[in-house]
């Protein structure tokens, strides 16, 4: 087992020395993670066949789940892609630095594992000055997908990354918690009309406002599992987001689905499970369970995704075997969370009525 080493830094001024350490071992075909906007990454030179291939063992990542590629300049575009149509350069103008990821056709100069054999090229500039310098210092655009074990919740401190990979990988990049607390929207400009194959940082309402015609994947919003035969897009095919404990999401109007998380609770409890219920500020005071635990108010939609993957991994901590959530609307970030919700209970939904 490798030492991994852990590396603080001010995520608006990163200490460029210590950033260095961290792209040493990216130049030199080895593992790093590090803070986002969004969720901590685990980055590996992207141009490097036998290091993304490391980043998969390390996270016991299918290899047919293809990371996105990260860059922090707009003309590394035109490298690893070899068509970036007009939309995409205006999306990039628009949203970039930031939680928008293209799916775009991808370039020889990048190898098959890095894009999982596709045809394509997922690509994102993140708004986080640690990740942009790392990727700078490194002189390579960086594959990363979330810094976890695979199937896990996506970690948002650099503790998470620690408490999944610590000795399978080289080191940490701590910048303290990430902001948006989901990953990023996932945007397939090579078909007409674009398709938002995984939500994210990025609204889709905005995209619409901007691109007029755009559609969901049918996976974003399913409330089953929707066979992928090939994914282009993290997020679609595989088990993701999940603690260890079961997970029942609870849908409907809130007044309903109060009651119905109490009942659930109530009958994991008389079986002798031990219960966790995932709400928010509005209504933690209405459950008896085990353990109860906020996301945040439902009328800060950026709280309660910024804390959504933390409270999973504290059910854990927490010893729970069932953790009964509240679903929330399918709207802004909601539409996010609730994706990544869903895909935790592995579409065990339950509506309320």
């Amino acid at each position: 087992m490798k030492k991994t080493v852990l590396l603080k830094v001010d995520p608006q001024a990163p200490d460029i020395e210590k950033v260095r350490v961290a792209a040493r071992f990216i130049r030199s075909g080895g593992l790093v993670a590090f803070p986002t906007e969004t969720v901590y990454g685990l980055g590996a030179d992207a141009l490097n066949a036998t290091a993304v291939l490391a980043l998969f063992e390390a996270k016991k990542r299918p290899l047919d789940n293809p990371p996105i590629v990260h860059i922090c300049d707009v003309k590394d575009v035109y490298r690893v892609a070899q068509e970036v149509p007009a939309m995409a350069e205006e999306l990039m103008r628009l949203f970039w630095p930031g939680p928008l990821t293209l799916i775009l056709k991808r370039s020889r100069i990048v190898p098959d594992v890095a894009v999982a054999g596709l045809d394509t090229i997922a690509v994102r500039m993140p708004r986080h000055s640690v990740a942009l310098a790392l990727i700078r210092e490194s002189q390579c655009p960086i594959s990363a997908p979330s810094a976890n074990l695979a199937g896990k919740p996506s970690p948002t401190t650099a503790k998470h990354v620690l408490d999944d990979l610590d000795g399978r990988i080289d080191a940490v990049l701590d910048g303290g918690p990430t902001v948006v607390g989901v990953e990023s929207t996932v945007l397939d400009v090579t078909v007409d009309p674009p398709q938002v194959l995984r939500p994210g940082g990025t609204l889709f309402e905005v995209l619409k406002e901007v691109l007029g015609g755009v559609e969901l994947n049918p996976a974003v919003t399913a409330e089953r599992p929707v066979p992928v035969e090939k994914a282009r897009s993290p997020g679609l095919k595989h088990k993701h987001y999940a603690p260890d404990a079961d997970v029942v999401v609870v849908e409907g109007e809130l007044s309903a689905i109060v009651g119905k998380v109490n009942e659930l609770a109530m009958f994991y409890m008389r079986r002798g499970s031990r219960v966790g219920v995932l709400c928010t500020d509005e209504t933690a005071g209405f459950y008896r369970a085990d353990v109860v635990k906020s996301l945040g108010s439902r009328s800060d939609m950026g709280s309660v995704a910024q804390s959504l993957f933390a409270r999973l991994r504290e059910f854990d901590l927490e010893s729970v075997d069932v953790i009964v959530a509240e679903g929330v609307p399918l709207e802004g970030l909601g539409l996010a969370v609730m994706n990544r919700l869903r895909r935790a209970a592995g579409y065990n939904i339950v509506k309320a009525s």
